[in-house]
């Protein structure tokens, strides 16, 4: 099985599902998160797996199928815990895909890009690194992805190097568009421990080139 699908060139704001039909629809008690969904084998969304390891069962609706078989998807979504259903803890209303690949060596770039835009949070949950960023666009797709710089060690610690990739196409700067990114850190489990450091370099408007630290 595929741990993640994913894709190089992220085209703003892409829609998977819509689970709400009428514009003035009050949703219930719901929440709102990066998540990961799994489809089984006729590729028909089943679960939600949280960042913290628990899995949802989802309730059966139209809009769930169609998708690649036995495969996991970093989304976005919207969706209710089922209280009192027997069958499935979950009900999902809408799940946004997003980029969640493996960063890769600046030497599979052809050209390290790295234009600016702002950061709205950025935040460790489980496995991941999430990213909310703030681009200003207009009308050009605009390409994301994780630059893997090496590691370094000082005073018996590792610290992993990451650069966000962007590249704006020469896109006009005329709006702010909100953009979900998730930093997959499972493919460092076998070079990095328990207490080592993360730092992920991203260049805005507002700072320059900024860094954030995570601890691992």
């Amino acid at each position: 099985m595929k741990r993640v699908k994913s894709c190089f060139l992220l085209l703003l704001c892409m829609l998977a599902f819509e689970g709400c039909k009428e514009d003035r629809y009050v949703y219930p008690n719901v929440l709102t998160e990066f998540i990961n969904i799994r489809t089984d084998q006729s590729g028909t969304l089943k679960e939600l797996i949280t960042d913290q390891g628990e899995v949802l069962s989802v309730q059966h609706r139209e809009g769930l199928s169609g998708l690649t078989p036995d495969s996991i998807y970093r989304t976005v979504s919207v969706y209710e815990r089922l209280e009192v259903s027997e069958e499935d803890d979950a009900y999902l209303y809408s799940s946004q895909l997003i980029l969640a690949s493996l960063p890769l060596s600046a030497d599979q770039f052809e050209t390290v890009k790295t234009d600016p835009l702002n950061i709205q949070s950025i935040w460790k949950s489980g496995e991941y690194i999430n990213l909310i960023l703030l681009p200003m666009v207009k009308d050009k797709p605009h390409a994301f992805h994780f630059i893997d710089q090496g590691i370094t060690e000082a005073n018996g610690k590792r610290t992993l190097n990451l650069t966000l990739y962007h590249d704006r196409n020469n896109d006009i700067e005329a709006f702010t568009r909100k953009v979900y990114l998730s930093i997959p850190l499972w493919g460092y489990k076998e070079v990095l421990e328990k207490g080592d450091q993360v730092v992920v370099q991203i260049n805005t408007y507002e700072e320059g080139m900024t860094t954030r630290s995570f601890t691992y």
